[in-house]
């Protein structure tokens, strides 16, 4: 892999952040990091999304590794407390009443109904039928080998640089804070950097907009 403005390096990750898809928004071919070791505490296996009380994180849970040094391509998903159950009743009952959960809930049920053994091609789905509802169409690629950090892809390698720790203003050069509307705003204010699919659910296809910088 070498660098390029049309190009970027990303880890694997769950109804990522809208700083992970305004990247993509921004690239002709986005390579997912296939050959890392898994990550705790990361958005490989969790999102944020809003509920009326707040942010609220979904974690998928996995079948813990036998070592610290497992790649990400082996992790399984684990059945454990019926987790697909848990996060549809949540995204049904935070966005319920959102402009665009109708004309989406039938394409994203499934997900959470059909069993999937492995985390990164359940993650892979989902990124497809994001991309391709929110209007984006980069070329989505695996890794062929691991790529390591190197000054020379520094600015289009973002597997760690998109992660909960780090704030969305930081975590894409070319991201800007563009508030949207959120169904629960009135009482909580604007949420930045939720899952894309709150961007999604709230703005449908004018979603692109805020992917590309562009108020309304």
């Amino acid at each position: 892999m070498t660098e390029n403005q049309e190009s970027f390096l990303f880890s694997s990750a769950y109804l990522a952040p809208i700083s992970y898809y305004t990247a993509m928004a921004h690239c002709e071919v986005a390579y997912i990091e296939q050959w890392e070791n898994y990550r705790k505490q990361s958005y490989r296996n969790r999102c944020v999304i809003a509920s009326p009380q707040g942010p609220l994180s979904l974690t998928i849970p996995i079948i813990k590794p036998q070592s610290d040094h497992r790649l990400i391509r082996d992790i399984k998903i684990s059945d454990h407390g019926r987790w697909q159950h848990l996060h549809w009743n949540a995204l049904v009952s935070s966005y319920n009443n959102s402009p665009f959960f109708l004309y989406y809930e039938d394409e994203l049920a499934p997900f959470y109904e059909k069993k999937h053994d492995f985390l990164l091609d359940f993650n892979m789905e989902l990124c497809r039928i994001m991309c391709d509802d929110i209007g984006i169409n980069p070329t989505l690629k695996l890794t062929d080998s691991y790529v390591p950090a190197s000054e020379e892809i520094c600015l289009s390698d973002l597997r760690e640089r998109i992660n909960p720790k780090v704030s969305g203003v930081d975590q894409f050069p070319d991201y800007q804070e563009i508030p949207y509307y959120q169904v629960y705003q009135e009482q909580l204010g604007f949420l930045p950097n939720l899952s894309i699919i709150d961007l999604l659910f709230n703005m449908g296809p004018e979603g692109l907009l805020i992917l590309k910088g562009r108020r309304q």
